[in-house]
Order: C-alpha cells, then sequence, then structure tokens
C-alpha cells in the first residue's frame, strides 16, 4: 500500500482530473466527427492539421488497451475462483489461465453480434454491478471504525503522489464510449452528456467504495486479499451478501472487458478509411455492423499475452501512454479555436469557452504531473536495477517500453505513408473539416 486510507483523498483529486480532461471529449464529440469513430486520431489529427503524431498516439493506446484487456481476463478468472469456489475447470496451474482464454472469447462473440448486444449485455452487467454496490456501500457506511483511517497517510506526501499514476489505471479508459461514435443515436447530443453524468457518477461510487473498505479493514488486510471488496462485505453482511458483492466485483471486471474489447477495432476503422492500414482490418460486416476482422486480431493479441504470460509487456505502459495521450488530447482542445476555426464553429455542447479553457489547463497541468511521476519513478529503478534484471522478472520500465513500442508505431506510419503515395489515391474519400493530407 504506497498511500493507504489517503486513496480516498485520492480518487477524490483523480476525479477532478478525469472529470477536467473528459471536457475535451465532450467538446469534439459535439461535433461533426461525433459522428464517425476515431476518438484522439480523428480528433489530434484535425487541430494539427496531420496524422503522424495522432497515429503514434493511438498505435500505443491500441498496446495499452490489448495488455488491459489480457490484465482484465486473468482478474477475472481470479475473481471467478473466489466468487464460486470449485468451479469446475479453475482448478490446477492452466485452469485459471483457460478460464482467462474463454472470458476473452465471450466477449468477443458479443461483440461480433453487433453494437446492440454489447449493449444489451452492458446494461445487463452494470445493473448487477449497481445492486452489489448498494449492498457494499449502504451498510458498510455504518461498520466503518474510524481508527483503521490512523495514519491517514501511510507513507506520507511521497507515497501519495508515488500511488497517483497506478491508481489512475481505475479511472484510464473512460474515453472509450468515444469509439461508439456513428453507432449511437444522436451521438453528437447524447455521448457528451453521458461522458460528464457517467464519469461524476464513477467518481462517486469511488470515493465511497473506499470510505467503506478502508474503514471497514485495516489497509495491510486489504492488501493480502484477493477479493478485497468481498473481505470487506464479509465483516458486515451474511454470507450470502458477501457472495453477491463478490459478484458485483466480477462485473466491475466484466463490464470493463466489454468496454476494453471495443477500442482497437473501432480505431482501426478510422485508421483504415486514412489508408494507415490496411482497408482489410478496417471492413464492417453488412449485417452486424462490426468491424469482425480487426475484432478477430484484438481477441488474438490478448489471448496471445495471457497464454505466454508476457502480459506486462503491453500492460506496463497502459496508464503513461493513456496519460501522454489525454495531455495531448486537452492541448488540441485548448488549441483547436486558433487552428481549426471551422471546427471550432461546430461545437453544439453547451459548455462556456471559459470552462473548456479552464478544464483544459487543469488537465494539462494534471497529465504533466502524472506523467512527470511515472518518469521519475522508473528513472529510480533504471539506476538501481539492471536490464538484465529487469526483463527476468518482466519489469521493463513504462518509459522503456514506450520508446520501443513508439518507435514501432513511427516504422509503421512511415511505411503506411510511403505506401500510400505510391499506390493510385483512393476516390470517395471526404476529408472533413479541412484536414490536409500528411
Amino acid at each position: 500500500m504506497l498511500t493507504g486510507p489517503s486513496v480516498i483523498l485520492a480518487h477524490l483529486v483523480l476525479a477532478l482530473v478525469v472529470l477536467a480532461t473528459s471536457v475535451a471529449y465532450s467538446v469534439f464529440l459535439s461535433t461533426p466527427l461525433g459522428l464517425e469513430p476515431g476518438g484522439e486520431y480523428a480528433h489530434i489529427s484535425h487541430t494539427f492539421g496531420g496524422r503522424g503524431l495522432a497515429f503514434v498516439g493511438v498505435w500505443l493506446k491500441c498496446i495499452s488497451y490489448i495488455g488491459a484487456l489480457a490484465y482484465l481476463a486473468v482478474a477475472f478468472a481470479d475473481y471467478l475462483a473466489e466468487a464460486v469456489p470449485g468451479l469446475p475447470g479453475l482448478g490446477g496451474t492452466r485452469g485459471p489461465t483457460l478460464a482467462a482464454a474463454a472470458s476473452l472469447v465471450f466477449f468477443y462473440l458479443v461483440h461480433v453480434l453487433g453494437v446492440r448486444w454489447f449493449g444489451r449485455v452492458q446494461v445487463t452487467m452494470l445493473a448487477l454491478l449497481t445492486l452489489s454496490l448498494a449492498v457494499l456501500i449502504g451498510p458498510g457506511l455504518f461498520a466503518v471504525q474510524p481508527v483503521h483511517y490512523r495514519p491517514f497517510f501511510t507513507h506520507g506526501a511521497s507515497g501519495f503522489a508515488a500511488a497517483l499514476p497506478p491508481l489512475f489505471f481505475a479511472y484510464a479508459g473512460f474515453e472509450s464510449l468515444a469509439q461508439t461514435a456513428g453507432e449511437v443515436r444522436d451521438s453528437r447530443r447524447r455521448l457528451p452528456r453521458v461522458f460528464l453524468l457517467g464519469i461524476a457518477a464513477t467518481s462517486v461510487v469511488f470515493v465511497l467504495m473506499s470510505v467503506v473498505a478502508f474503514g471497514v479493514l485495516p489497509g495491510a488486510v486489504l492488501q493480502a486479499s484477493t477479493a478485497p471488496m468481498a473481505a470487506v462485505a464479509a465483516v458486515y453482511l451474511p454470507a450470502g451478501g458477501a457472495w453477491f458483492v463478490a459478484l458485483g466485483a466480477l462485473m466491475a471486471i466484466a463490464t470493463s472487458l466489454n468496454a476494453t474489447m471495443l477500442v482497437p477495432s473501432r480505431l482501426a476503422v478510422v485508421l483504415a478509411a486514412d489508408r494507415l492500414v490496411s482497408r482489410r482490418l478496417g471492413a464492417v460486416a453488412a449485417r452486424t455492423g462490426t468491424p469482425i476482422t480487426s475484432l478477430t486480431l484484438t481477441l488474438g493479441a490478448a489471448l496471445l499475452l495471457v497464454l505466454s504470460g508476457q502480459i506486462s509487456l503491453a500492460l506496463n505502459i497502459a496508464v503513461f501512454a493513456l496519460m501522454a495521450l489525454y495531455f495531448l488530447h486537452s492541448l488540441a482542445l485548448l488549441l483547436l479555436p486558433r487552428r481549426n476555426p471551422a471546427l471550432y464553429a461546430t461545437v453544439s455542447v453547451a459548455i462556456p469557452r471559459g470552462v473548456q479553457r479552464a478544464a483544459g489547463g487543469v488537465s494539462l497541468l494534471a497529465m504533466g504531473t502524472l506523467v512527470g511521476l511515472q518518469v521519475w519513478g522508473d528513472l529510480r529503478t533504471l539506476a538501481t536495477r539492471s536490464l538484465r534484471e529487469r526483463l527476468a522478472d518482466g519489469t521493463l520500465t513504462a518509459v522503456e517500453l514506450t520508446l520501443v513500442w513508439g518507435a514501432v508505431g513511427a516504422l509503421l506510419y512511415a511505411a503506411a505513408r510511403r505506401g500510400a503515395a505510391a499506390a493510385q489515391p483512393a476516390a470517395g474519400r471526404v476529408e472533413p473539416i479541412g484536414l490536409p493530407e500528411g
């Protein structure tokens, strides 16, 4: 535990940061860009007038999401074993791995069926999750013992600061809904509202869960538990209630799995439209409206990480790469009125320009600080551990992995541009709101 009970304060701080960061997404989604997938790629490229920086950013995002997908699948299998002890197939050394792989295949099939099935499954799981949170938090507030909050900062200010980047993982991916642009009815109006309200509600839940968890059990006990929320519920709920909370935790992981599966495939659609990846990757099935080829590649990459046990090669850059991308995205918001006034003139969300600027500034400062904290921690690791040691236990730093994967992305982009220049220009591609080639 880097920060102990002060994780409550950390969630409050990060909630404000994420809300500020979400303003940029709400603004861009209220423009015509809210009618097509692409998220940051579309927003950044239409602001800066080129695709190179945006391509490398979303390439790192795809790697991050695939790593997170594999990690969530493993976490799902672990929590499934806790929620349903003795479940056939979960025993032995390979049981959890096979269960993780099965969860990936299940959600892949949900997505192949279409975005409607994605929504139906997500709503059902969210309903179960909401009920379990009510069972956990409601009675839990009356079981809190203030003595467990002392000391509030377990490892002082340095521990609190060091805990912020990894804790941000709970919020990372909040923007994944942007990839459904064009698949949601009236997306320019609905998605900005969903962003702001959804993030606010999620932040309140995180804070209340932390208040209950650290108020009911000491931090050391929570750290030692493989299913901390179930352990907390077991203190003040009967066996059935504690099991339902464990089911809710399982649903929390499952909803994240479902949403994470969505993102890489939708990014492939817009990259294929811009001729930066093979058009086959962006092909959308006429019957289901889903990019089955890119979904299959996402599944294959995540399965490879799970079955090989090399999840860290992609996961370790997840938070770092996403924070850097959020920084760039907020910068795009601040520069949009000057860099692309035609696009900014189409903004329809009712967020005053002064609020947009303030939110963008807060996000830039916060994301820059979080990136700096991560870099500082990685530099300390590089100074104390050799490359051989880091390779042996799979703890290559986020900075190292980001540089390597970023270089791969840059090479892929250069190759794609050369290929596009040599090929016959594609006909019928309309560049929205004045995005130049290059």
